[in-house]
């Protein structure tokens, strides 16, 4: 019987549990595991967190021989299935997963940073507008400082902030393409 070459494959994992399905893949099945993740800073009410996020939510990137690790991979601690269209398992091509790796440290993560822009709108975490989005008016990164605008009172007032007290608001992985093309 002839064995098929390994391939990329595109697993659905249980949310926030791709980790335990890329550990389990691995050493309970010695396979080949690509999960990408981005290493953010987030401001909230306790103050700056360092999160590390996955690039794909609920995703993840096998490499096997399927008709031979198919049910195992399924029945996997994490993995929800394999990704299926109209009833056919695809192959993620070689180049694309390749070419996600260039992308990423050994350790499978990229720090990414907020690229805070006039007119961006904000979220502030901590402090006495804690909860209160505003806008940006500017950006002052020789001082650290942001200055917004927030409504107080019925007014529009600009108010100089930390910058590690703002958070974007829209800061989806979508948002950040931009940001990861630039820095390959």
């Amino acid at each position: 019987m002839q064995t098929e070459n390994p391939a990329w494959y595109c697993a659905r994992t249980k949310a926030k549990h791709e980790h335990i399905a890329a550990a389990g893949l691995r050493k309970h099945l010695g396979l080949e595991v690509f999960h990408p993740r981005l290493r953010v800073e987030r401001a909230t009410r306790r103050g700056l967190m360092r999160l590390v996020e996955p690039l794909f939510p609920c995703y993840l990137f096998v490499r096997c021989v399927l008709e031979e690790r198919m049910h195992e991979i399924q029945r996997m601690c994490g993995v929800s299935g394999l990704v299926r269209f109209g009833g056919r398992i695809p192959q993620v091509a070689d180049s694309i997963v390749e070419e996600l790796q260039e992308c990423f440290e050994p350790d499978d993560s990229m720090m990414v940073e907020d690229r805070i822009m006039p007119a961006d709108e904000v979220l502030i975490a901590n402090g006495a507008f804690a909860g209160v989005s505003a806008f940006v008016l500017r950006v002052m990164p020789a001082r650290k400082r942001v200055q917004v605008l927030l409504d107080i009172l019925g007014r529009p007032t600009p108010v100089e902030v930390d910058r590690v007290s703002v958070t974007l608001i829209r800061n989806t992985v979508a948002d950040l393409v931009p940001v990861l093309a630039a820095s390959r």
